[in-house]
């Protein structure tokens, strides 16, 4: 907080998401709106809900895509193929500000839930179409998951080995879209605070993950060539990768789960001087012709590899990461998931909270965005499929008989 000031609010109590969603894009974006103060209610399917409910079991017994992307949201279940379920939703839609869908190409508008359908019934709405290749052109109709979508905006061409490309170990194209999503909502409603109207907003997760190809894409397209596949080394700059060290992989002393390798980046030559001299304890390689020029380290690469691993493997990791730092040569520790689920920067810094969850407290992390001088980001709870429906319902005026029968037909959950 700010000393003398009065605590802020959250930038958006006040703000109401309806979200037809499902898997990881859309998710991830609600979610984000929901840390923020806003009221998110999640549509899902009768049988089953979101089908990233059903990814993996290991977040006690809950998927952890989705604990990740849903913490925070009300979840009512409606059968979307009866027109009463799409009642429930345009209730629902009436009294919101935002509405966010990423269900397939064409199915929001044959159920008349598409950006500018509501936008024209509602124009103080936001409102969200979030698809795989847009909305129109040859791909706008094909299936877009994840790894499709990093193999068609040329990701894994620039990710992997030389030998081999991979994609990223995260789903980058839904994450990439969800911020869009995100920030696009965000945009719309400071215009919707000066104009009075809120409006469409597209994202599509190609158009997403195209613009992070930016420095590649624009290097290839002006006349340079594509960057090569380096593994974890820099394509022109050495050294810059990461080395085993002596608690490394296949050594006795390798603390169990770790991976013991530490990653050093040398960005000029007063770093590379620096480093021969306190970390490979070989100061004449500070001014060898061979080594004394970034130009000349990468053309001898494998040389220059070779110097830094046999110094960096003759140490512990923890006494690598010291000479290092020492050294003024920036560095960081290889770590695993598991590491990172313990890494003392954000232990240090308190950014571990619990959430609730139909199968009791989880672990999670604050959201990146912090506002000094207001409230905690608010990490509601993950929802059980359909905890919220009756009430929902209710909200939206219907009495109990009527929700008794659309329960006793099939069309709510």
């Amino acid at each position: 907080m700010i000393p003398g000031m009065e605590p802020l609010p959250l930038p958006l109590e006040g703000i109401t998401v309806v979200a037809v969603e499902q898997a990881v894009a859309a998710p991830f974006a609600t979610r984000q709106l929901a840390d923020l103060g806003a009221r998110v209610i999640k549509v899902e399917r009768i049988d089953g809900g979101d089908f990233a409910r059903g990814y993996d079991t290991a977040a006690g017994g809950l998927a952890s895509h989705f604990v990740w992307c849903n913490r925070g949201k009300e979840s009512i279940a409606l059968d979307l193929k009866d027109p009463r379920g799409i009642d429930v939703v345009r209730r629902l839609v009436a009294d919101a500000d935002v509405f966010v869908q990423n269900l397939a190409h064409g199915a929001a508008a044959r159920l008349g839930l598409d950006a500018a359908t509501l936008c024209a019934a509602h124009p103080r709405l936001v409102a969200v179409d979030v698809s795989g290749y847009g909305p129109d052109g040859p791909y706008a109709g094909k299936r877009a998951y994840d790894m499709l979508v990093q193999c068609e905006a040329g990701l894994v061409s620039v990710t992997g080995t030389p030998e081999l490309p991979v994609k990223a170990g995260i789903p980058v194209a839904d994450i990439a879209a969800g911020m869009y999503a995100f920030s696009g909502v965000l945009a719309a409603l400071v215009r919707r605070g000066v104009s009075g109207r809120g409006g469409p907003v597209e994202v599509s997760m190609l158009d997403a993950l195209a613009e992070w190809m930016g420095h590649p894409l624009h290097h290839a397209m002006h006349g340079g060539t594509p960057p090569a596949r380096t593994g974890l080394a820099h394509a022109v700059i050495a050294p810059y990768d990461a080395y085993p060290t002596a608690d490394g992989w296949g050594s006795p002393h390798a603390p169990s789960g770790q991976w013991g390798r530490v990653l050093l980046s040398v960005q000029n030559d007063r770093e590379w001087r620096r480093l021969a001299e306190q970390v490979l304890e070989r100061p004449e390689l500070g001014t060898d012709p061979d080594f004394a020029t970034n130009a000349a380290r990468v053309a001898n690469r494998e040389r220059t590899d070779a110097l830094v691993g046999r110094a960096l493997g003759g140490l512990g990791a923890d006494e690598a990461v010291a000479r290092l730092e020492g050294a003024g040569v920036a560095c960081a520790r290889l770590r695993n998931v598991q590491e990172v689920a313990q890494h003392p920067q954000l232990a240090a810094r308190e950014r571990w909270r619990e959430v609730g969850s139909p199968v009791g407290p989880l672990r999670a992390l604050l959201p990146p965005i912090t506002l000094p001088g207001g409230g905690e980001a608010r990490m509601g709870d993950v929802p059980a499929l359909g905890e919220h429906t009756v009430a929902l319902l209710r909200a939206v005026g219907m009495a109990d008989t009527e929700i008794a029968a659309l329960r006793r037909d099939g069309v709510v959950a």
